[in-house]
């Protein structure tokens, strides 16, 4: 019994059995394993037109992120080492790598090195760097965390240089760039360092200008004033490190609330040692006694910022922003693209799909054209797409 038959005997059942399905792959197995080993035939020549594609790799260390050598001096630093304890820190130094590779100060250069504007057909550089960064994948191992860098080219010996150069562009920016925690740091204290000097040295021609009275050194001693001097700078340094806070943390913050509470405190405190002071002032040696005071705070503040500054230097070499290349990229020896025998196996099974799909929809109207209700419908479609089964 066929499936029209079938069909007939099912009292206006239009459906196909699993029995109608086997018989028709019984009948039709030629056309449904000649019809897509045809076709993947085809797509495995036709993947022999298309130019082979290399992938080359590389694989560079991401920065560690180090315990700062700044916390040494916390003790001595008071007010000061809160605000060196990392409020620069970087939260993931790795995707910062990743996001350099892809700047424009990268990608830029390698373009107008390997003229891949010429070699991409693209007269915009915006457009270029695009298709660049299509061939580019940068991933970050969620264990080891190293970065991996695959570049994909037509030429198996550019592919690698690709891979290398966006390397050493990242080695080039990273050096010119402060990165780390330390580098923001050196820049940080290297401008404070620089400002805290101009301020000694007018101090320092104002004091000489002032004069040495004996009367004032005997009035006020000099342990005094050096100890005055030591919180103004103090004061200063958590003004610093309040405002730096305000950046990234509220009012309703606790630390935030701690710091401006020993702001408070050292205020307190320079304002009894200021009456202190004054009360032993002299007239005669008022002036002095005034530039001495402000001669010690910036000699103070520039000795802080001059640790500060020699400690951020050695922090930022310890940690280093030189690139560690684990794996440097070879020139591929096999082709990643395109995929000859994937193609093909991929191609056959999907022609076999449709194939199938192709041969149930025309036995189902075969089996609809039997039925007497849908068969004026079924010779309509035909007039209308001159369908013939």
């Amino acid at each position: 019994m066929n499936p029209v038959e079938n069909a007939q005997s099912g009292a206006g059942d239009e459906s196909i059995s699993l029995l109608d399905v086997a018989v028709l792959v019984a009948e039709n197995w030629k056309l449904l394993v000649m019809l897509p080993l045809a076709a993947g035939f085809v797509a495995l020549g036709v993947s022999y037109l298309i130019q082979p594609t290399y992938t080359a790799s590389t694989r560079i260390l991401s920065p560690q992120q180090q315990q700062s050598g700044a916390a040494a001096l916390a003790t001595q630093l008071g007010a000061l080492a809160g605000f060196v304890g990392g409020s620069y820190g970087a939260k993931s130094p790795a995707d910062q790598y990743v996001a350099l590779m892809k700047s424009r100060a990268v990608l830029d250069p390698i373009i107008e090195r390997f003229k891949l504007r010429e070699l991409y057909k693209s007269p915009l550089l915006a457009e270029t760097r695009t298709k660049l960064e299509r061939n580019v994948r940068i991933s970050v191992g969620a264990k080891d965390g190293i970065i991996s860098i695959e570049v994909d080219d037509q030429d198996p010996v550019r592919s690698a240089e690709l891979a290398n150069a966006l390397v050493a562009g990242l080695r080039d920016l990273t050096n010119s760039l402060a990165v780390t925690e330390a580098a923001q740091r050196r820049l940080f204290f290297d401008e404070q360092l620089k400002l805290a000097k101009d301020n000694l040295a007018r101090a320092e021609i104002a004091l000489r200008g002032s004069g040495v009275s004996e009367a004032a050194l005997k009035t006020v001693p000099q342990t005094a004033l050096e100890a005055l001097a030591r919180l103004k700078a103090q004061i200063t340094a958590q003004e610093v490190k309040l405002n730096s806070m305000r950046v990234y943390m509220t009012d309703a913050n606790p630390e935030l609330r701690r710091a401006a509470s020993e702001l408070a405190a050292l205020r307190s405190e320079l304002v009894k040692a200021e009456q202190t002071t004054a009360n032993k002032d002299a007239g005669g040696g008022a002036e002095y006694i005034s530039k001495y005071r402000d001669f010690k705070y910036y000699e103070t503040l520039f000795d802080l910022m001059a640790k500060q500054y020699e400690l951020a230097r050695l922090d930022e070499a310890r940690e280093g922003t030189v690139i560690q290349v684990v794996d440097p990229a070879q020139t591929p020896e096999q082709r990643s693209k395109p995929r000859r025998a994937q193609i093909a196996v991929l191609t056959t099974l999907i022609g076999a799909f449709l194939v199938f799909l192709w041969v149930l929809a025309r036995q189902a109207f075969v089996n609809a054209a039997q039925v007497p209700g849908a068969a004026p419908k079924v010779q309509r479609i035909r007039r209308l797409f001159r369908f013939r089964t």
